[in-house]
């Protein structure tokens, strides 16, 4: 039923319970995990005027290999096949694209992540990338969620 699932990360809480849920899904269908981390290309944009842009995406980049490799490493220690993937844009944009281009067979996400105000200010990624996805999107919400 799958064989390619995504599991999008900004390195949350709420992320990491969709790594484990993407996780036991793959154990049960034999699937490949797909983790994607997405540099915001608003980040860039809006940076401190003191440092350029080239240096914010660069260490933008750098936190974001070391989350998937981090994911990656979860993977190997569990017998889940992992392919890390980092690319820059608009997170939602990106998600989909990704799953478009890797022929993913389910979206694994966490209900909301690192940035609280962004999601009422901007809309959720979750909520975006549900709405955009041509595949199942599954949520994954923390324990300490309020219900």
């Amino acid at each position: 039923m799958y064989d390619h699932i995504l599991v999008p990360t900004d390195g949350s809480e709420c992320a990491d319970e969709a790594v484990t849920h993407a996780f036991n899904l793959a154990t049960q269908h034999d699937a490949e995990v797909h983790v994607l981390s997405v540099v915001d290309a608003r980040d860039i944009s809006h940076g401190a005027p003191a440092v350029s842009p080239a240096q914010i995406e660069s260490t933008l980049r750098e936190n974001a290999h070391d989350m998937t490799d981090a994911v990656e490493d979860r993977g190997a220690d569990t017998g889940v096949n992992v392919t890390p993937a980092v690319e820059a844009g608009i997170p939602d944009d990106a998600i989909v694209t990704y799953a478009e281009e890797h022929d993913v067979d389910l979206i694994v996400m966490g209900t909301h992540g690192r940035t609280g105000l962004e999601r009422y200010l901007l809309g959720s990624v979750t909520e975006r990338t549900v709405r955009r996805s041509s595949v199942p999107v599954l949520t994954v919400r923390t324990d300490t969620d309020a219900a």
